[in-house]
């Protein structure tokens, strides 16, 4: 079964835009995987001096986090997204779940993205 590893740009894409990745995801046969340090970084815009809007979206998608069930690691670095592109280059079975244009570009595996504004869809 192939995992797709949630970027934090991908949780709050999908929030603000109502797109319910927990039934999504599972629908095209994969587990979710979200690394601890992404949901750090969701707690870190919750709590942030950004607009209200980024700030209300963080917290649902926190809300939305706690009412689900999936699988968390440990990255271990600081940097997120140099950290998900390593680990995706090692695993096996995987699809990083993003929208950041430069993770796109350093990724050859297959991308899990959203298209039109309401579908997910696997490149």
């Amino acid at each position: 079964m192939k995992t797709a590893i949630l970027d934090t740009n991908f949780i709050l894409s999908c929030v603000k835009q109502k797109i319910d990745f927990f039934e999504e995801i599972p629908f095209q046969g994969m587990k979710i995987l979200i690394p601890e340090e992404v949901i750090e970084e969701v707690k870190k815009i919750a709590v942030s001096g950004k607009k209200l809007h980024f700030r209300r979206n963080a917290e649902l998608a926190l809300r939305i986090l706690e009412k689900n069930q999936f699988e968390a690691i440990k990255l271990g670095s600081s940097n997120v997204d140099k950290s998900l592109a390593e680990y995706v280059k090692n695993q096996k079975n995987i699809v990083l779940a993003t929208l950041d244009e430069e993770l796109k570009r350093k990724i050859k595996k297959p991308l899990l993205v959203i298209r039109k504004r309401k579908r997910l869809e696997i490149i």
